[in-house]
């Protein structure tokens, strides 16, 4: 490398510059990073970060010093000596620090891995996806969210997730790094000067040092070591039950009507203000979005479900439209699906259908006479019926994991060639 790229890297320059940024809350944030798979730092540049949790009242004595306080190999419980008194700790030699990452090695025998913390995944209730090493969040929508990643030299977590779990602990994220940086060209050659510079802020504390080196592969280097810490967000923002604030019910307006005059009648969702049993139309393609995602929803006979979220009537019985209570749009639909199915919303032609009729209004049992539904029952049917009298099934059964093959079959919504 140049005298001037060598010079610039052991000042950490770029590094200094972004130190003070706080991410925004939609980032994804490196809560440990190596840039080797190990961590001895026999490269010209290496990169360490190691985030962890530090109490309120142990900000002080946190940001007293840049050098770290807890390492990823202390991270497992130990007992230490007070005043001749053997205590208990959970992690490592400090009562104030926790950590959000953890190593688990077995002594060469086993492979080591990586893991979040455990409170962490169970306070957000992340689904971990082994396949990719990723940790997914659902919301109360049904909707998935990407909120951590695990490799083997990087942990990513969305900074959102690890504040709203830091309200509840009443405990700061405090991001430790150290960064080196080596050259084959001395100091003298570089223009720079043996010496060390220190800055302490509210939030932050780093010390940067440069030095002759004594090996022989490089003439000198810089380090740089610190300590940088992010608040939790208020209580109130947190999305635990109890502590944050209830969020406000929205609701869609739809079509309910035409006017002798031809102009829509709208109505809103909104369960108090409205007549619940007042039909609302739609064309039947609002239903594909849910058919192509069968893996998360399911269409049923007179049944929209998103696992066990949310599920919500609907009357799938026609050739070309689906109706749905008015009522029920606004009590059981999340605002997002409510917009969803507002695009696909009708001035309404006829009533609902008969089987609908007969279940919802006058609460007898009906078969469905739509071929999709009856298929699938039948199909039921048989496999229940061959096992019973035969012992085994007359069809062979999908596969774990292919099921829905059989709960996306439909008549289409449309005469596209697609379809």
């Amino acid at each position: 490398m140049s005298i001037d790229l060598d010079r610039e890297r052991l000042s950490e320059a770029k590094m200094l510059e972004n130190m003070p940024r706080i991410p925004k809350i939609t980032e994804m944030v490196d809560v440990y990073f190596s840039s080797s798979k190990s961590d001895n730092l026999d490269s010209d540049s290496s990169t360490l970060i190691y985030c962890t949790l530090v109490s309120s009242d142990g900000i002080d004595q946190a940001l007293s010093s840049p050098l770290w306080d807890l390492f990823k190999r202390d991270t497992m419980p130990s007992a230490g000596t007070y005043h001749g008194e053997v205590k208990y700790l959970r992690y490592g030699f400090t009562d104030w620090v926790e950590p959000l990452v953890f190593f688990r090695t077995f002594y060469d025998l086993y492979d080591e891995y990586i893991e979040i913390c455990e409170e962490f995944r169970l306070f957000h209730n992340l689904y971990h996806n082994r396949k990719t090493d990723e940790y997914i969040k659902i919301d109360d929508d049904g909707n998935d969210f990407l909120v951590a990643v695990v490799k083997p030299n990087r942990v990513q977590i969305r900074l959102k997730e690890i504040r709203q779990f830091l309200a509840i602990k009443e405990m700061y994220l405090l991001m430790q790094f150290g960064c080196q940086e080596f050259s084959t060209y001395s100091l003298k050659e570089l223009g720079l000067e043996q010496g060390e510079t220190h800055q302490q802020k509210s939030s932050m504390h780093w010390h940067h040092s440069y030095n002759d080196w004594i090996l022989p592969e490089f003439e000198s280097f810089g380090r740089l070591v610190g300590k940088q810490l992010i608040e939790p967000l208020p209580k109130s923002k947190s999305g635990f039950p109890g502590f944050a604030e209830e969020p406000k019910k929205e609701y869609v307006e739809f079509i309910v009507g035409v006017d002798e005059d031809g102009d829509e009648i709208i109505n809103t969702s909104k369960p108090d203000s409205l007549d619940h049993l007042t039909p609302v139309h739609f064309r039947k393609q609002v239903l594909d979005k849910y058919y192509q995602l069968p893996s998360k929803y399911s269409v049923e006979d007179s049944v929209l479900r998103c696992g066990s979220l949310w599920r919500m009537m609907i009357d799938n019985h026609h050739e070309d439209k689906v109706c749905v209570w008015l009522g029920d749009l606004g009590r059981d639909l999340p605002y997002t699906e409510q917009q969803h199915w507002q695009t696909y919303n009708i001035p309404p032609e006829g009533s609902v259908s008969e089987t609908y009729f007969r279940r919802q209004i006058m609460a007898q049992f009906t078969n469905s006479d739509r071929p999709e539904h009856l298929f699938k029952q039948r199909y039921n049917h048989l496999q229940q019926e061959s096992e019973k009298h035969l012992g085994w099934h007359l069809l062979r059964p999908l596969p774990h994991g292919e099921e829905y093959h059989l709960n996306a079959l439909r008549v289409p919504s449309t005469d596209e060639q697609r379809d």
